[in-house]
């Protein structure tokens, strides 16, 4: 069976982005269905897989990932409103019987993701 999870890395400080909430999402068409929310651990990772089973199926997804919060409780210096506060992540899954890691590496002015492993 196959699963998602994610890992988020702080560069502008070189750590692990914990406390980020990340909202996720399933895309059918127009339809966006919410399936979950979690929060990254010490780590950055979750604690378990987001999705995974029956629960985790060919499809789009998306992962919204609330960086703004996190920059703020990080006190992190930025204008109002932030340049990048809500970060979503739209992505497709092609064979559910694979690891799909979507990684965030998140700074106060970029971001980037890659599919891991």
């Amino acid at each position: 069976m196959g699963y998602l999870t994610t890992h988020v890395l702080d560069t502008s400080s070189g750590l692990p982005g914990k406390g980020i909430r990340i909202e996720v999402y399933r895309l059918e068409g127009d339809e966006r269905t919410r399936l979950t929310e979690v929060v990254t651990n010490d780590d950055g990772r979750c604690d378990a897989p987001i999705l995974e089973g029956e629960a985790f199926g060919v499809g789009e997804y998306e992962l919204v990932f609330h960086a703004g919060e996190y920059l703020d409780r990080q006190g992190v210096p930025g204008d109002a409103p932030r340049f990048l506060d809500v970060i979503p992540l739209r992505f497709g899954v092609a064979d559910a019987s694979q690891h799909y890691h979507v990684p965030l590496l998140l700074s106060p002015y970029s971001y980037s993701t890659y599919r891991g492993s």
